[in-house]
């Protein structure tokens, strides 16, 4: 009989090593330990001398938990994990000559109806592509190259600065046709990927879901392995290669994350050891309706430790730069999308969810202190109060928070024909009033574009000439407005069909001058935008914007001041948003003086009638709009003009 087991057999004995001390433990049943990564799942190290793995699982309500693969020919009874008995329901062992690239599972047999499952490891580094489901063992083992990137960062954490966000979906930015329609790999992207975003001018890009998902249609937002890039695109190494290359390149890196719910495949983490381990057990508090999917726990200690380590994870071990949270508002409210009866209230009877709202607090405080500088944000489509102040002051503690309202209210606005919109003045305006509520990110997403919404474009009304002006105006009225930008793979080539997660974007539609146009356009707003202090330097403060002209509903033109910290830092832009071009049109400017076009969506490279103002344009003495100058222009059909003072 083996000492270490307590079993007769032939094979490789468990060795009881644990890798876990008591403040670990400690930590962990407080719900503090927010590094679990390191010591829970997988990891490959040697005892005395001897290469293996050590193997760590959470699973309290387990009679028997075995290591199963095809070392031991996926026999539950050879590889026993132990049992801490210190009550904190962790298994684990170190099994010798088990190394990197080794399949394995958890044989779980429970102490409850005598249920017994196989699942993935919650921890694991790496899963099989889908649809096979099991872990393997697997390493974090990278050379960076980023340093420089890190320390700007870090430098320039607090400078106001632009934020232009590229969000794209892995699986279906580019195919290759000549190897059956497949996705590119991680290293493919690499190598592509950051010049485009470069020559784009983008800041950012912002990944949907990487993490491993066995249903591919998900997405990525029904995630099993919380701590793997899917498999489907190459290694980790893989996917940190891309990060590297990224940071080297200057593009900034934002992963989406999915703290809100994970779907029931037995594998997963449902149901875990026979008990609804990370879910609640009533239906009403832990079964989402929209999404089929379950809802975690937030008020255990040990779930808020598996998903604050998770977030660590991704800005620690793949120098991500930062997360952008999904469906926050599902966590905030315990009757989201539930009809009377369906919810359990709270403690005192209302409907927040006092337990995730607790939660979202700790993993901002958490995150920002191990790592001041990266960013956090809120896909919220609610009026919850204060999401993007910090925790000490009441709020939620994200850097920024989605403008669901600007989107809807905008897009609303641009689907009807110019005739219309003027008794429709407000949808394009109100944002104004709660703009500097929250530090809002403008998002055009991949939200928008799918389940019969129509592509960007094919929402623009009018012929196609005028679809394709709406649709410059729409991005220049996004870049001028107040808050950080986000557009989806897709639109900055005018995309005339839905996105298809199964097929690439329509990249051949850049032959066509009007899809070159709309590319051209979002490049040339993505530079102003960087250049322009008075486009970026404020844009979370109601200082750094003014309106001109907000009556004109009859000829459907608006008007406004952008401005930054210093006076030289000011743009004013124009709006009509009618085919109509609108001659000796007069607005009120804060200047006298000369003032430059340094901006026109009609432009005829851009695909417009090119109709322009002589330059510079000259400010007369002239009281209007309650400044003492004034400018007479031709406003361009469908179009939007940046002006700003002629300095030189």
């Amino acid at each position: 009989m083996n000492k270490n087991t307590g079993e007769t057999n032939n094979e490789i004995p468990v060795i009881n090593f644990p890798r876990l001390n008591d403040f670990d433990i400690h930590l962990f049943r407080e719900g503090r330990h927010f590094k679990l990564y390191e010591k829970l799942g997988s990891h490959i190290t040697s005892l005395d001398g001897r290469p293996g793995t050590c193997f760590g699982v959470w699973s309290p309500n387990a009679a028997k938990v075995s290591v199963i693969g095809n070392f031991n020919g996926w026999n539950p009874s050879s590889h026993q994990l132990f049992n801490r008995g210190d009550g904190s329901g962790i298994w684990e062992g170190f099994i010798p000559d088990i190394g990197k690239g080794e399949v394995y599972k958890y044989k779980i047999e429970s102490n409850y109806n005598n249920y017994s499952v196989e699942k993935g490891d919650p921890f694991a580094f790496m899963w099989e592509e889908p649809p096979r489901t099991a872990s393997i063992v697997w390493d974090k083992n990278f050379s960076w190259s980023d340093a420089e990137w890190l320390r700007s960062r870090k430098r320039d954490k607090d400078k106001p600065k632009p934020f232009s966000v590229y969000e794209m979906h892995i699986g279906s930015w580019k195919r290759n046709p000549g190897e059956g329609n497949r996705y590119l790999t991680y290293l493919e992207l690499a190598d592509q990927l950051p010049g485009y975003l470069n020559d784009m001018g983008y800041t950012h890009v912002e990944f949907m879901p990487v993490m491993e998902h066995p249903f591919y249609g998900s997405w990525g937002y029904q995630v099993t392995g919380y701590f793997a890039p899917s498999s489907r695109y190459g290694s980790p190494q893989d996917f940190m290669f891309l990060v590297n290359e990224l940071h080297k390149k200057g593009i900034g890196v934002i992963l989406d994350w999915v703290p809100s719910h994970f779907p029931s495949d037995q594998h997963g983490l449902s149901f875990f050891d026979g008990t609804h381990l990370y879910e609640h057990q009533d239906p009403r508090e832990g079964y989402h309706p929209d999404w089929k999917s379950y809802i975690f726990n937030y008020g255990r200690n040990e779930v808020r430790c598996f998903l604050i380590s998770n977030a660590m994870f991704w800005l620690d071990i793949y120098h991500a730069d930062g997360l952008r949270v999904d469906a926050v508002a599902s966590m905030l409210y315990r009757d989201y999308s539930r009809e009377e009866g369906e919810w359990v209230p709270n403690r005192f009877g209302g409907r927040e969810n006092l337990e995730a709202i607790s939660f979202l607090k700790q993993v901002n405080e958490a995150t920002h202190e191990e790592f001041p500088d990266i960013l956090t944000i809120a896909e919220e489509s609610t009026a919850w109060p204060m999401v993007s102040q910090p925790t000490h002051v009441g709020g939620l503690g994200f850097d920024m928070k989605w403008m669901m309202g600007w989107m809807h209210d905008t897009l609303n606005y641009f689907s009807k024909d110019p005739v219309y919109r003027k008794y429709h003045q407000n949808d394009i305006t109100f944002s104004i009033v709660y703009a500097f509520s929250e530090k809002y990110t403008l998002p055009l997403s991949h939200d928008e574009v799918v389940h019969g919404k129509g592509s960007m474009a094919g929402k623009m009304p009018g012929d196609h000439w005028q679809k394709f002006s709406n649709l410059r105006l729409l991005y220049s009225y996004m870049f001028a407005h107040p808050g950080t930008k986000l557009l989806f793979m897709g639109n900055e080539i005018a995309q005339l069909n839905e996105w298809d997660h199964d097929k690439s974007m329509d990249w051949h539609l850049l032959q066509y001058g009007l899809h070159q146009g709309v590319n051209k356009t979002i490049k040339k707003l993505n530079d102003i935008y960087k250049k322009e202090r008075a486009l970026y330097e404020l844009q979370f403060e109601d200082k750094g914007f003014e309106w001109i002209d907000i009556s004109d509903s009859a000829n459907c033109v608006i008007s406004f001041v952008r401005r930054g910290n210093s006076k030289k830092d000011t743009i004013v832009a124009i709006f009509n948003f009618t085919p109509v071009v609108r001659y000796n049109y007069n607005i009120g400017v804060p200047a006298g003086g000369g003032w430059a076009e340094i901006f026109n969506s009609d432009e005829g490279e851009l695909g417009g009638s090119n109709i322009r103002n002589k330059q510079p344009i000259k400010a007369l003495e002239k009281h209007r709009h309650g400044r003492s100058h004034t400018l007479s222009l031709t406003l361009p059909p469908l179009g939007a003009l940046f002006l700003k003072p002629d300095l030189s």
